[in-house]
């Protein structure tokens, strides 16, 4: 029986993918808030739905199966039992602090009898005129009446890659770098627990979303069978990448060893894939900016624990010795002209979305780093990006693989 999870690579084809097409999440977006929820900008969401279709339209033309995170967390919910024990956990993260306030949302969403209809509300989050009217009695519902909603709203559910990430036959259910997003990955534990393709199927679960040192998708990279490539960032403790490795160890999964790359805690950056990503054998992406400073330790199973040691050479022989290549080629974001390179990597160009060995998905706003890629061999597939990047993420952030052929 074939595994519903099988990533052992960056590249191989992409033959099935999870994404979120944007919501009434990005209309609860609002000026005063916006770095409560890390966007810097508001998408404008008709839009933005346009052009996340075309990018969903370009990858079935490829014959990619696509699948929607609200279409698997909708279909988890197999018995009134596990959907109680869903609204009532989300509620509990939701930070809903009045209990009447509390008590009418769970009194809404048990009312909604359409699972999908109850997953896309849980989404969006909730105003507080959207409740029905109750008497304001406590001292936290007087006081916090300014504050427009009951629930904050997911607005970066768009980004896939971040709650979860899998890596050979597993899957890792992410502690995030921010409070309004760890609610994100409930949606992972009830898919991976429940729904029909999923649960029971024997995925092993290689970091949990209760750890206590956070973790974050896009900086998770599958460089090969034998290698992961984790991001020490923003979003990303080194303490993570030393739990993640003695999982992977624990659990005999196939990769022998796990780099760390400390790109530094910078917003610019933000997630290893940001600055870097795999878009041929031995061709990758890569911001200039990061590889002065930038410092790869490898981590490997030991007799006693893990050995962990900082690589002490340039990031193309690294990449060469533990991907067994005679040499790589940088794909520098900008080319050599660093005003070029800030700003095609703020608009996401050097976050490539391989579908293929030389095959990638990327916006079409950045022509320098896209010219470059051309010029290297690749084969590019553009897809608009005006208001999705304003979400700071492309077109890899935008997708999680869930199977790519082997390579």
């Amino acid at each position: 029986m074939s595994r519903p999870i099988n990533v052992n690579s960056e590249i191989g084809k992409l033959k099935t993918v999870l994404v979120h097409r944007p919501g009434a999440e990005l209309e609860n977006l609002m000026p005063d808030y916006l770095e409560r929820l890390l966007f810097d900008d508001i998408p404008y969401l008709e839009q933005a739905q346009k052009e996340h279709d075309g990018f969903t339209d370009l990858l079935r033309s490829k014959d990619i199966e696509v699948l929607y995170l609200e279409d698997l967390a909708a279909e988890s919910l197999v018995t009134e039992e596990i959907r109680v024990k869903f609204i009532d956990q989300y509620l509990e993260e939701a930070n809903i602090r009045s209990t009447t306030a509390k008590a009418k949302v769970r009194e809404m969403l048990l009312g909604m009898k359409d699972n999908r209809e109850m997953i896309d509300k849980t989404m969006a989050g909730m105003q507080k005129v959207e409740l029905p009217q109750y008497e304001m009695n406590s001292l936290t519902d007087m006081v916090e009446t300014d504050y427009p909603f009951v629930i904050d709203p997911m607005p970066n559910l768009y980004f896939t890659r971040d709650p979860f990430a899998t890596m050979g036959h597993g899957v890792t259910l992410n502690r995030m770098y921010a409070e309004t997003r760890n609610r994100e990955t409930i949606y992972g534990e009830y898919i991976f627990a429940h729904h029909p393709r999923f649960g029971g199927q024997d995925v092993p679960v290689l970091y949990t979303r209760e750890d206590t040192t956070r973790i974050e998708g896009g900086d998770e990279l599958v460089l090969s069978k034998d290698v992961l490539a984790v991001g020490i960032s923003q979003r990303t403790d080194a303490a993570s990448i030393e739990k993640l490795a003695q999982n992977i160890f624990d659990a005999g999964l196939d990769f022998k060893t796990v780099l760390g790359f400390n790109i530094g805690e910078y917003r610019k950056f933000m997630h290893l894939d940001t600055v870097f990503t795999m878009i041929d054998y031995d061709k990758f992406s890569i911001h200039p900016e990061i590889e002065g400073d930038l410092e790869v330790y490898s981590i490997t199973k030991g007799t006693d624990g893990l050995n962990i040691v900082r690589e002490e050479d340039t990031l193309e022989h690294i990449l060469c010795k533990y991907l067994n290549l005679d040499k790589v080629q940088l794909v520098r974001c900008g080319g050599a002209n660093i005003t070029a390179a800030a700003r095609e990597q703020w608009n996401d160009g050097s976050n490539t979305l391989t579908i293929a060995p030389g095959e990638v998905v990327v916006y079409d706003r950045n022509p320098i780093t896209n010219k470059l890629m051309e010029e290297a061999g690749v084969k590019l597939n553009y897809i608009p990006g005006s208001e999705l990047v304003r979400g700071r993420g492309g077109p890899r952030c935008m997708s999680m693989p869930l199977v790519r052929e082997d390579i």
